[in-house]
């Protein structure tokens, strides 16, 4: 038998092989924390902070809000947020009342948010005021019956809160005083007409969030998770991390709507009694800015955020000793790039290096993560405990010996129960081999050495990762292809220093259209209202024909070979 059993207690004595999980709701982990640290704070957002048990109280009156409006054990409330602490309220208090969280970008374009609500059968939705237009347009074609719109300003202290409204707040679009909303102190205030049990009992095996990934085809897909998934997870990452004590600080910048932000930024922390900087909106500059300020213990970001910081003339003199972690996973972490933030942290104090993890969605997030005292250049890890990892021919069952590259298998205590609405995708995603575990099949492509550290060497499936987020090609490519100008389109990634891979189509207009800057100009903005912004492409390039493959199928290498050649050509001209 060649799998590798979390082989974590030969390189690192105290992480343990086999953990005991909590079996009961994320809700209840929560709780139970808060009991022990009361006084500690959970979070800090934009200067205030709130405590273990403010945080508690503030779910269950969350709850007795959303048992007052309606919500059931089952329903689909959808979470369009980014990092505040309303977003950690109402996530909370779904589970509480036994409902299951659709967590969904903000930033994503109308018809997306009409798919995520419908796809969930959310009847309840929460976002900010700043997006509330989107979710009006898209309303009356779903289920939705109540809309709760938050503010950023409503979670701030004063004087914050008037500089907020002088500057940002300024920028949000009225919202009309008989919009059919529920405002966000208005829902609060509903608690008080809650007179009977609101808490539902829900076990670790019960659903508990939905996350959207392509899946191994491409097509968006709503991943259900359970309580287990995420409660095991947040006990997986601390065991992997025997230096984390209660009251360590965690720059939460990773969006909640991604498995990387909610699971270990989030979740983690506020079930093993970390403290969580939430951040609703970062740019470079302002990551660094809050990881000095506040002294932070601990960051998760993709490989194009330290790229930037790499940049940021701010750093310089930066003291970094604070850092017992750094995180970095969504998309390979390049050789190269390593090597200059693990000295871009020694040159500012920080003791430590950087640890790549890897992980799918379909096990909430990470699943592997390198060691903290020993690195395999190339690698991304070893097993979290309980974590089976193992290469195999692809597709098959049929194991590869050690150093031989195959498909990615995962099994453990975090894998999703299934795709939502997509049983034939779900049976060939999830298989159960003869050694009684349940595997997925990432669809990823990698190798293990005989001390079961694992080598990610790239996607089997066709995807785009851009800045951290998954782009599915196949879905740029059915939005264009349905605009009446476009006769075929190819979507491909193009390498970036600063993003990794930046999103271009090509496309082959119907006859008669002209090719110019005009019709450009109109199917860009057609993908405004359709692809949400970090899936939208940089450029569109015309094609008279597109290179087919001998079945008669685009062939989008082709077009990667080309694109490849132009920038190599570029760089060549620029260092001549």
């Amino acid at each position: 038998m060649i799998t590798a059993k979390t082989p974590w207690k030969n390189y690192m004595g105290d992480v343990p092989m086999h953990l005991d999980y909590f079996e009961g709701s994320m809700f209840e982990a929560v709780e139970a924390i808060a009991k022990k640290y009361p006084k500690n704070v959970a979070f800090d957002f934009m200067g205030k902070s709130t405590t273990y048990k403010e945080l508690v109280e503030n779910i269950e009156n969350c709850a007795k809000a959303l048992k007052t409006i309606g919500i059931r054990e089952g329903d689909k409330i959808t979470i369009a947020m980014p990092n505040c602490p309303q977003a950690i309220y109402l996530f909370y208090a779904v589970n509480l009342v036994g409902g299951i969280a659709n967590m969904v970008h903000p930033l994503s374009a109308e018809k997306e948010i009409e798919f995520y609500l419908n796809e969930s059968e959310s009847i309840t939705a929460i976002t900010l005021d700043q997006f509330y237009h989107k979710f009006e347009a898209i309303r009356k074609n779903t289920k939705i019956v109540n809309i709760i719109i938050a503010s950023i300003r409503d979670a701030l202290a004063e004087p914050i809160r008037s500089g907020y409204m002088l500057t940002e707040g300024r920028k949000i679009r009225k919202i009309p005083e008989d919009a059919p909303v529920i405002r966000w102190k208005d829902f609060m205030r509903l608690s008080r007409c809650c007179f009977y049990n609101y808490k539902v009992q829900r076990t670790g095996d019960d659903p508990a969030v939905i996350l959207y990934s392509g899946g191994t085809t491409g097509t968006t897909k709503g991943i259900l998770l359970t309580n287990k998934n995420f409660n095991a997870l947040g006990q997986q990452v601390i065991a992997a991390n025997p230096m984390f004590r209660p009251g360590d600080k965690m720059l939460a910048a990773m969006p909640i709507f991604h498995g990387f932000g909610l699971g270990v930024c989030i979740h983690t922390m506020l079930t093993q009694g970390g403290r969580c900087i939430l951040v609703p909106r970062f740019t470079p500059k302002t990551y660094a800015k809050d990881l000095v300020k506040n002294r932070c213990n601990f960051i998760a970001g993709v490989p194009t955020l330290y790229e930037a910081l790499l940049r940021l003339p701010d750093m310089e003199g930066a003291d970094l000793s604070c850092l017992k972690g750094v995180f970095s996973g969504g998309d390979s972490l390049s050789i190269e790039l390593k090597k200059k933030f693990d000295k871009f942290l020694y040159d500012h104090k920080a003791t430590i290096q950087v640890r790549e993890g890897y992980g799918t969605t379909e096990t909430v997030t990470a699943c592997c993560l390198t060691p903290s005292h020993m690195y395999k250049e190339g690698s991304i890890g070893l097993p979290f405990p309980d974590t089976y990892i193992k290469i195999v021919e692809p597709g098959t069952d049929k194991e590869l010996p050690y150093g031989e590259e195959g498909e990615i298998l995962l099994a453990g205590p975090t894998v999703m129960q299934e795709y939502m609405h997509h049983p034939e995708e779900t049976a060939q995603t999830l298989r159960q081999h003869a050694d009684g575990l349940t595997w997925v099949y990432t669809g990823d492509l990698g190798c293990m050495d005989d001390q079961g550290f694992v080598y990610f060497k790239g996607r089997a499936k066709r995807m785009i990762v851009t800045s951290g987020y998954n782009v599915y090609p196949a879905q740029i490519e059915n939005i264009l292809d349905a605009h009446e100008l476009v006769q075929m389109s190819c979507v491909i990634g193009v390498p970036d220093s600063y993003k990794m891979q930046k999103v271009k189509a090509f496309i082959k207009l119907v006859p008669g259209v002209e090719a110019n800057d005009a019709t450009k100009q109109t199917i860009l903005a057609y993908c405004r209202k359709h692809v949400a912004k970090y899936a939208m492409p940089y450029d569109i390039e015309f094609k008279d024909e597109m290179p087919k493959t001998l079945v008669g199928k685009v062939a989008y290498r082709v077009l990667e070979e080309e694109e490849q050649k132009k920038l190599a050509a570029a760089a060549g001209s620029v260092h001549e």
